[in-house]
């Protein structure tokens, strides 16, 4: 018998990895990173703050400027961007997020490219995208910074978001019905 054939037949490893775990085993893992990460950074958890960074570190590479960028020029987040990369908390949690993913998808074998049904389904992930990624600027916000950590501290907005949240994802899901599918 391979290797991999008795890994697969192991029964810890079809618990931990191959099952979907409970909802509350999430729930619970999600709060104690929070936790952490509001300990260790003094920051509540956030995804889309970070990209914004990673956009402007790129333009920069690429020879632009940011700092007269209303959002780039506060003090907080100007030293955000001198530190660099590597200094940024919330890049390395978004690193981590991206190959905790990766590899729970491998070890899971549930890793596959996916033939493209239509250019319908590629129009209608780029619209969502980048209206996703608009969403969760002007909402000072993702589902993570403004919903989750907005609720875990206890902030009103973080309840008005998972309002707005909820009827986007019904509004978006009819739309995606009748246009897209």
């Amino acid at each position: 018998m391979k290797l991999t054939e008795k890994v697969s037949k192991n029964q810890y490893y079809k618990i931990w990895f191959k099952d979907a775990w409970p909802y509350i085993t999430g729930a619970v893992l999600l709060s104690l990173f929070q936790i952490i990460t509001f300990a260790t950074t003094g920051n509540p958890w956030g995804v889309s703050g970070t990209l914004a960074y990673w956009g402007a570190w790129l333009y920069e590479l690429l020879g632009g400027s940011v700092e007269k960028w209303y959002y780039f020029s506060r003090a907080g987040v100007n030293a955000t961007l001198r530190n660099g990369f590597l200094s940024d908390p919330g890049s390395m949690r978004n690193l981590g997020l991206i190959a905790g993913a990766l590899f729970s998808v491998l070890i899971a074998s549930g890793f596959k490219f996916k033939k493209i049904k239509s250019w319908k389904q590629v129009i209608a992930a780029v619209c969502g995208g980048l209206l996703m990624g608009y969403g969760a600027r002007i909402a000072a916000g993702c589902n993570i910074g403004a919903f989750f950590s907005g609720i875990s501290s206890l902030s009103l907005s973080g309840w008005v978001y998972a309002v707005f949240l909820f009827l986007g994802a019904m509004v978006g899901s009819k739309l995606l019905v009748k246009y897209f599918m």
